[in-house]
């Protein structure tokens, strides 16, 4: 007795065997479905800024602050190279403007391992790796994420890094800071992978744990012995600790970042540095009918640049408040508006702030 199937009955039968064996060969080897292939991305942010102090004549700037272009390479599922070049204010010249080459390492990845080899950031604070204009809610970049983690801090290293149920480490070894350049803070001391030094190297060592949605919570310790003026035999010893917390779901939006450089031989006479930021907001676009975002926020900060055996510098010691309005029609384009005050401790006048931009990242 002889079954025939009709050819509409063959036809399907045929489409399910290929698609099985499609399926088995895709999950047996996924290699052999792999193309090479680039990418690219960026960011960028144009600012309005108005200050004025006391009575003073306000001074107000309009500024395209950052324009930067990723590059990627994927030569095989694990090994791929990211690139990032960053043009500041416009231009170059006369001392003004900055093209710097923030990130361009050859990367290995798995699942649970990883590993870098170029030039690299290290993981310190909430933006330092992750600093497009969309993810913090103000204008210009918190003052605690230039004068104490001094964002965006990059130089030539490697580091390795893994992660498993949430829990994410990271280990990177770089190019010593310039001892000469540390005083009331470390930000001049980077070195941006200019004929730099490895006698000591800076070691970066970071923790994080994003196992619930929305929430990251995390910390870092990062120290050099930073040569002076290139000599090994002469440094400056510095220890940044810190901890940060995020938390941006459920309409709620929570940032807090607090941290501490203790020095040696620090050629400012400093023992310390340090201070936090804290920001709230709520995404209030639902009550008002609005697709996207629509953010009101408040940021209390307070750090200081200059600690010398437990007395703080009152030149060198800020409390900021400030408050605006975040805007994104889309995940990633944000129109920012806020308006506070900067004080320094010794002066008689407080700072007035008003700040207007719109940032992008693609």
């Amino acid at each position: 007795m002889r079954i025939r199937l009709n050819n509409n009955i063959g036809n399907n039968v045929k489409h399910i065997l290929i698609l099985a064996i499609a399926s088995f060969c895709l999950i047996m080897g996924q290699d052999d479905f792999f193309e090479p292939g680039y990418s690219i991305g960026g960011y960028g942010e144009l600012h309005y800024n108005r200050a004025q102090t006391g009575d003073d004549e306000a001074t107000t700037t309009l500024d395209f602050h950052r324009f930067i272009i990723y590059y990627g390479y994927n030569w095989t599922e694990k090994w791929s190279l990211k690139s990032e070049v960053e043009l500041e204010h416009n231009f170059v010249a006369d001392g003004e403007g900055e093209l710097e080459l923030e990130q361009a390492f050859v990367n290995y990845h798995t699942e649970k391992f990883g590993l870098q080899a170029g030039v690299i950031l290290p993981s310190v604070g909430l933006i330092n790796e992750y600093h497009e204009p969309p993810l913090f809610v103000s204008v210009e970049r918190p003052e605690y994420n230039k004068y104490v983690i001094p964002t965006t801090w990059f130089g030539n290293g490697f580091a390795v890094y893994g992660s498993m149920s949430g829990l994410n480490w990271r280990v990177a070894l770089m190019e010593d800071m310039e001892g000469e350049g540390i005083g009331a803070g470390i930000r001049s001391g980077r070195g941006k992978g200019y004929k730099t030094t490895a006698y000591d190297w800076v070691k970066n060592i970071s923790l994080n744990y994003t196992g619930i949605a929305g929430l990251r919570m995390g910390g870092s310790y990062t120290m050099n012995n930073a040569p002076i003026n290139n000599n090994p035999d002469s440094t400056v010893s510095f220890g940044l600790a810190e901890a940060n917390l995020k938390y941006d779901a459920n309409n709620i939006y929570a940032v807090f970042e607090y941290g501490n450089i203790s020095y040696e031989n620090n050629p400012g006479g400093y023992t310390s540095s340090g201070g936090y930021y804290l920001d709230w907001g709520y995404n209030i676009a639902g009550l008002v009918g609005l697709e996207g975002k629509l953010m009101p926020w408040l940021r209390v900060s307070d750090y200081n640049r200059g600690t010398t055996d437990g007395t703080v510098n009152p030149d060198k010691h800020y409390s900021i408040q400030r408050f605006g309005l975040t805007y994104w029609p889309i995940s990633n384009i944000a129109f920012k508006f806020d308006y506070g005050t900067h004080k320094t401790e010794s002066a008689n006048d407080k700072k007035t702030l008003i700040n207007v931009g719109v940032g992008y990242n693609f």
